[in-house]
């Protein structure tokens, strides 16, 4: 079972949003709030308590007292183990960008259909990620414009840690990368934390993001998300 919270400050739109969600075999909301302050207030209540925070959380930018960006960078500061996917009316390049900058998992309008939140709802529980056609051009396009710059650091990655990154970056479950590569899941998940502690990378998301940037690995967006 996935857990999620709903952070909107529109109660008619997250009621509605609760209903869907809920409808989503193997998906439970476990949390509401009307704005950012309001969540991290009972995320941090969760952990004091010892209970379990959330998988995932469906994320307005437009909120009151506390809107999504700064949400986001606190929640990257503070909950980097929960995936945060962004659902918002504002689907320009620059806001796009900035939120996966923040380690959002993935980027969705409000005008989508329901289908495709269930499938992105769905793929983040499983992958860590999930970034559509219309986002993926985005960052494609962002990394085809933008001047190359020589890190002062090149981590170096062993050749098997470079072939799951790669899997990763298509957006294989660590059962079918095991699959792939004859190994185990347990191998799988090691190679995947000594990536994210060599490129310094809180979470998978960020892991992506990093691989793309650097061109770490080669992708072809119209081949899969």
């Amino acid at each position: 079972m996935s857990t999620i919270g709903i952070v909107d400050d529109e109660v008619l739109f997250r009621k509605g949003l609760f209903r869907l969600v809920e409808s989503i075999e193997g998906v439970k909301v476990v949390l509401e709030a009307g704005n950012g302050q309001d969540l991290l207030k009972q995320l941090q209540d969760l952990r004091d308590s010892g209970q379990e925070l959330p998988d995932s959380l469906l994320l307005d930018l437009q909120m009151p007292v506390m809107n999504g960006v700064e949400t986001a960078k606190a929640l990257q500061q503070d909950f980097p183990e929960i995936n945060v996917i962004i659902l918002s009316t504002h689907f320009s390049k620059a806001f796009v960008l900035n939120m996966i900058e923040l380690g959002a998992s993935s980027y969705l309008s409000k005008s989508m259909p329901p289908e495709e939140m269930e499938k992105t709802i769905l793929e983040v529980a499983e992958k860590g990620c999930y970034y559509n056609d219309e986002v993926m051009k985005i960052m494609i396009d962002n990394l085809r414009n933008k001047d190359k710059v020589k890190a002062s650091f090149e981590p170096q990655l062993t050749a098997r840690e470079k072939e799951v990154l790669q899997l990763i970056c298509e957006q294989h479950t660590a059962p079918e990368i095991a699959e792939k590569l004859f190994i185990s899941r347990r191998t799988v998940e090691s190679h995947r934390n000594n990536l994210l502690m060599k490129l310094n990378c809180k979470n998978i998301a960020g892991l992506v993001v990093y691989a793309i940037q650097h061109k770490l690995v080669k992708l072809n967006p119209t081949q899969f998300w």
